[in-house]
Parts: structure tokens; sequence; C-alpha cells
């Protein structure tokens, strides 16, 4: 009994009171960032769904004048990084990108054609037409520019990371997964019973547009890998949401949805905020020359 006592307070087992404030305010801070988890969906939800877009188009690959030899409709997600400025995927902003029917075509000398490209954002009953801005060229991410728009104006954007940040921490995915099919999958009976078996045009867009069912979806997870300038993420996630953003527990983009490992839950690829960046830079610039020069 005597030999236990001595060793259960033994100087070397014995905490000091600045060791012990040190362990305190690790432990209070690891509940805060707990705390600030569990929260950060909804509030992100909240704050910037808004400014999270569903993007519809229609491309054609030709020959010269000659009729379509295939013409698609695409769909994903983008979101607000400045006035007017819409991040996205590459493979959204130039569908034909990655597209590998289209691509043996190109190489033969067709030409790939953007016929439309438009974005609704939630609460609005008119979506917004996309016009050229500035793709990466090493990177599947792109900015583009919308049309003058005051609706746009009272949009807020989504603010940029500093960087990535470290690998294990919570994130959350918010976009269109399954584009029109998965909004009208979780509308309300009456609309589904509408809309269920009609395709997915824009005019089913419009129509959900119309009742306010132009929703992002929100999953969460954690940031599993940096590997060059992709971030990889275990926040479900299926196409249509390409082009959304990944954030952190401070609701700070720091990347972009891109692509996911299909029977494989763990892996969904993004694109870092270290590459969106300075693309969003390039078009800010682009856009104040032309304002002053017009």
């Amino acid at each position: 009994m005597d030999a236990a006592y001595r060793y259960a307070h033994s100087p070397s087992q014995r905490t000091s009171a600045p060791d012990l404030m040190k362990q305190v305010r690790e432990l209070t801070a690891e509940v805060e960032q707990l705390k600030q988890e569990r929260t950060t969906p909804a509030f992100t939800l909240n704050r910037y769904r808004n400014s999270i877009g569903y993007i519809y188009g229609i491309y054609h690959v030709s020959f010269g004048g000659k009729s379509p030899e295939m013409r698609v409709r695409i769909s994903g997600t983008g979101f607000l990084v400045g006035e007017g400025l819409v991040a996205t995927n590459r493979h959204v902003a130039e569908p034909w990108f990655g597209d590998a029917d289209a691509k043996r075509l190109i190489d033969r000398g067709a030409r790939a054609t953007l016929e439309s490209l438009v974005v609704f954002f939630p609460n609005s009953a008119k979506p917004v037409r996309l016009l050229d801005g500035s793709v990466s060229s090493t990177s599947d991410i792109a900015v583009m520019r919308t049309e003058e728009s005051d609706f746009i104006r009272h949009r807020l954007p989504l603010p940029l990371a500093n960087s990535p940040g470290p690998v294990g921490q919570f994130v959350t995915v918010m976009g269109y997964p399954l584009g029109i099919s998965g909004m009208v999958a979780k509308s309300p009976s009456d609309v589904y019973d509408r809309l269920a078996y009609r395709q997915n045009d824009l005019t089913t867009a419009t129509k959900l547009a119309a009742v306010s069912l132009i929703r992002p979806s929100i999953t969460y997870g954690h940031l599993g890998d940096l590997i060059g300038d992709k971030i990889i993420y275990d926040a479900p996630t299926a196409h249509g949401g390409s082009g959304g953003p990944v954030l952190n527990s401070k609701g700070e983009v720091i990347g972009v949805n891109s692509a996911y490992m299909d029977g494989f839950s763990g892996a969904a690829i993004g694109v870092s905020v270290d590459s969106l960046r300075p693309l969003v830079r390039g078009v800010q610039a682009l856009a104040n020359s032309q304002a002053r020069h017009p």
C-alpha cells in the first residue's frame, strides 16, 4: 500500500499548474472546433445557399455547316466568387473538355460549339446567361462572367481560403448532384408527380425555378489528402455536383468539386483554391480594364 502511495504521488507523474492550464486550453479548443464543425453545414447552407447556382447548357460538335454529329445537354454547379463572376469546372464551362467522343470528332477537324450556358440561382425564377471568362490550361477549373444583372449584385460571393488547410479537417460540399433529377426527386409530391417523367431540359429547370425548388444539396466529410493541385475528401458527390464549392469549417472555399471515383465513396476529387485564386484575379483584372477602356 505504501509503495503504491509513493508511486501515485511521485514527481514524474505530477502535472504542473502551467501544464494543466495548457491541457485545459487544448481541450477547450478541441471542443470549440467540434461545436463549429457541427454547426458549419447549417451556417454555410443558410449564408451561401443563394450564391450557389445550377448550371445548364447545350453544346454540339459538327463539321463545317453540316448537321451536328453530336448534341449534348450538360449540367453542373457554379458559385459566385465576385460580382458577376462564377467559378466552376472547365468541363462545365467547356463541356467537350474530357469528352472522349467529342475529342475523336475534334481530332478529325470537327468544331465544338456551345449553344447556350445559363445558371439558375435559388429564389430566382429566371436563369442568368454565362459569358466567356477564363479556363485553366492545367486544372479542371474555370471562372465565367455573368450577364449584367441587378439580381447578381445582391448575392454574397463565397470567400476563398488562404490555403486548402490541413489534412483531416472537416469539409462541406455544396452543389446539385444528379442535376434536375436530383432536385425533382426531393420536390414535394405534387411537383414530383408533374415533373418526374419529363426530360432533364431547360423547361423542367424553369418550372423548378418558378416554384423556388432550385436548391443546392449539402454533404460533408473530411479532407483526406493533398496531392499537387488536387484535394481528396470523402464527402459524397455525384455528376451534376461538378463545380460546387468545397468549404472548410470557417465557410471558406478550399477547392472546387471536380470528380469522384465511382464505386468508392471515400474518394471525391477537387481542385485546390491555390489554383482558383489566380484565375479569379485574372478575370477581375480583365473586367476592370474593360470597364476603364470600353
